[in-house]
């Protein structure tokens, strides 16, 4: 048991280090697009992607980049009425081929928003269409099946904290700004 848990978290490791050789001018064009954002960043995925796009949409409200999240299926239902063109609309594939998620981009791009998509998959239907593309691609996944996400979420999530981190440079957000948006609990 000790022995795959051991496995399972030098995956990950591996997965999140892995991180640093795909980032180049596209990560700071990311940056930019959502520093310049006269609206929301709009956080769109499925199943595990929407699950972590959950989590990075909360790390960017909280640390002063205005956030929603926003379900794919729920996108393709009337839910895209919340993205308006002074919205930045991230959307999270690991496959880069979710029908849900491919289907939002059309609307999001007549709507006037800018796109940008965390894929595993940089020649993806989903990287094609979108303005901007982050490599979140593992080479391994920690499940012994190798079908469960694992590795490709905690790599994707990895790469959503550090935008976050960026824009908290970027906006100059202090500590007295975060206490502000947590006033309960100890952080506050």
């Amino acid at each position: 048991m000790l022995k795959r848990a051991k496995q399972v978290l030098e995956i990950e490791a591996r997965a999140v280090k892995g991180l640093a050789r795909h980032l180049d001018r596209n990560f700071t064009a990311a940056v930019d697009l959502m520093a310049k954002c006269q609206g929301r960043v709009v956080v769109c995925g499925m199943g595990k992607s929407g699950i972590v796009g959950r989590k990075i949409a909360a790390t960017f409200s909280s640390t002063g980049t205005p956030s929603v999240f926003l379900h794919s299926a729920e996108a393709v239902h009337g839910d895209l009425g919340q993205v308006t063109k002074r919205d930045v609309f991230i959307v999270i594939s690991q496959s880069g081929e979710t029908q849900e998620s491919v289907r939002t981009l059309p609307l999001v791009k007549k709507i006037g928003a800018k796109t940008i998509a965390l894929t595993g998959n940089p020649r993806s239907s989903l990287a094609r269409h979108s303005d901007v593309v982050l490599n979140v691609s593992v080479k391994e996944e920690g499940c012994p099946l190798g079908l469960a996400p694992m590795a490709s979420t905690t790599a994707t999530l990895a790469m959503g904290d550090a935008l976050a981190a960026c824009l908290i440079d970027r906006r100059k957000f202090k500590k007295e700004d975060f206490a502000f948006y947590h006033p309960g609990g100890a952080l506050g």
